[in-house]
């Protein structure tokens, strides 16, 4: 994208992003202070898998702005609608769950925008003499966009942000300062989670590109040192992220009971309409009798829901499942052995593992 810098595009998406959701703030720059704001709508918003740099292209019109101005129109917003949050550990049925929830046709869905990476890792750094923003300046930014995510088309009864697995470290932070926001965290068991991860070909580069963090966050839960990353397996890598974001889940559904909800996918999957109803319900959506009769023969099951022009049934998935826990074998025994290890030796291990929290 040729991002266009006149200030008549500025000054026209300024002035609609108090009153549209068509005005988008789809990056956050800290060095520079800038905010880059895109033309979008409503198709826009339900065809896109990710609110990261994909959406944009050579006809994306759009122009940075300074934070301060963004965030000043931010105050200035009359659409506001209830804004809920799908947190998860990645690879979960995340995407698939807000593309059902696109179905009701009252819920705008925003999936893994892009800021929320950039704050996630502000916040990681927060009080250090590296840190770019104050305490203050990062909970002006992150109400910021909230205001800005909150906001509806006339049709809108709700705003559901999808997060990135690796922002759902962000879980607490948010809801600490958005009481009226709801949660769902999606999960799955160890065993069929790396099963998931190991079958993915893209799944090692992403394993060692969240490594790093990860285990930052883990080895400040537990007192014993955790063996350095390049010694890991893959199969012990993508362990330690289960453990690492299965932590993190925890932590954000104890702390908020009953505004977060944990959500097994294995157990989302064999029932869909009542899993949907819970979730409708948890986001204070009405329970449409015909969605929830139809929403298990959803042409959403059908399909790759990061990637919709690929089939990917139910049935495709137990089939790579299958493949992997026969391919894999080994590195999902090194998981889990791994897993097991660090259980015996740490009791919130031992409940995560065994499922204490889920």
């Amino acid at each position: 994208m040729a991002v266009e810098r006149p200030n008549s595009i500025a000054d026209d998406l300024l002035t609609r992003l108090p009153g549209s959701p068509d005005a988008y703030p789809q990056k956050i720059d800290l060095n520079t202070e800038m905010v880059l704001l895109v033309q979008f709508n409503a198709g826009a918003y339900r065809s896109a898998s990710f609110l990261d740099d994909r959406i944009l292209g050579p006809a994306t019109n759009g122009a940075w702005v300074p934070v301060s101005r963004a965030a000043e129109a931010s105050r200035l917003v009359t659409n506001a609608r209830p804004l809920h949050f799908i947190f998860h550990t990645g690879h979960v049925g995340s995407t698939l769950v807000s593309r059902l929830l696109d179905e009701t046709g009252e819920v705008l869905s925003l999936r893994e925008p892009f800021p929320l990476r950039t704050l996630a890792d502000a916040y990681d750094v927060l009080g250090r003499p590296d840190s770019l923003l104050s305490n203050a300046q990062f909970d002006l930014i992150l109400a910021m966009f909230m205001r800005l995510w909150g906001r509806g088309y006339d049709e809108t009864r709700s705003v559901v942000v999808k997060a990135t697995s690796s922002a759902g470290r962000l879980a607490v932070p948010i809801l600490s300062r958005a009481e009226t926001s709801r949660a769902i965290y999606m999960n799955l068991r160890a065993e069929p989670y790396l099963a998931t991860l190991l079958a993915g070909q893209n799944s090692p580069i992403d394993l060692r590109g969240h490594g790093a963090e990860r285990m930052r966050r883990l080895q400040s839960r537990i007192a014993a040192p955790l063996a350095p990353l390049h010694t890991l397996s893959i199969g012990e890598l993508a362990a330690m992220s289960w453990l690492a974001e299965s932590w993190t889940q925890r932590d954000a559904v104890q702390r908020f009971a009953g505004r977060v909800i944990a959500l097994d996918f294995d157990r989302f999957v064999s029932a869909v309409a009542d899993s949907m109803g819970r979730i409708l319900s948890h986001f204070g959506l009405p329970h449409d009798a015909r969605y929830l009769s139809e929403v298990g023969r959803s042409p959403v099951l059908t399909r790759y829901s990061k990637a919709p022009e690929y089939a990917y049934t139910p049935n495709v998935r137990a089939e790579v499942l299958r493949d992997s826990r026969t391919i894999n074998s080994e590195e999902i025994q090194k998981g889990m052995v791994w897993l097991e290890r660090w259980a015996k030796s740490d009791n919130a291990v031992a409940d995560i593992v065994n499922g204490a929290d889920a």
